[in-house]
């Protein structure tokens, strides 16, 4: 179980449950939400989609995908995959709110911890990475303020809504002990 974030009262992750797929398809039903991530997730958002989504993460060992909790409602998700095998001590994290809790600092609240987790439960991970298309600038400050380094920029490598926009890369190694 991933810790409750002590900075802000109510907000914490826990996995997705039988019962979310209301409150996910309500709040992730949002263009401006889609726009900034992979096809991966669906606009416009169905309950379909969040039943879906809710038996993928349910199935999943190790659980890899958490609900953003703010106030006893979903508010978001967030999570991680590990990258191909040459990259075995590397995996990539996504995150995303309901635009009605964006600019609270919930977000550099959730990767922070969500980061220190998963440094903590996967002893091998040496680095994580993180991807901002150039219009997220909110994003992009949400990762160097969770000690995320910019590495670079991919130019058109993201393709949405028929144009192809950059995207940057952000990575945080794991501190020596």
């Amino acid at each position: 179980m991933i810790p409750k974030i002590p900075q802000i009262q109510f907000t914490h992750l826990r996995t997705w449950q039988k019962g979310d797929e209301q409150a996910l398809a309500e709040i992730a039903n949002n263009f401006n939400i889609w726009k900034n991530l992979t096809d991966i997730f669906p606009y416009p958002y169905t309950l379909k989609d969040a039943e879906e989504w809710i038996e993928h993460t349910i199935r999943d060992e190790p659980n890899q995908n958490f609900a953003i909790i703010v106030n006893g409602k979903v508010a978001g998700g967030v999570g991680f995959s590990f990258k191909a095998k040459n990259y075995c001590r590397c995996v990539e994290i996504g995150y995303w709110l309901g635009e009605t809790y964006w600019g609270k600092g919930i977000g550099s609240h959730i990767v922070n911890e969500f980061s220190m987790y998963i440094f903590q439960q996967y002893p091998e991970v040496f680095r994580q990475e993180a991807l901002v298309v150039e219009y997220n600038p909110a994003s992009r400050k949400v990762l160097e303020k969770c000690g995320f380094t910019f590495e670079g920029t991919m130019r058109k490598r993201f393709l949405k809504n028929d144009r192809l926009w950059d995207i940057s890369i952000f990575a945080k190694l794991r501190v020596k002990e």
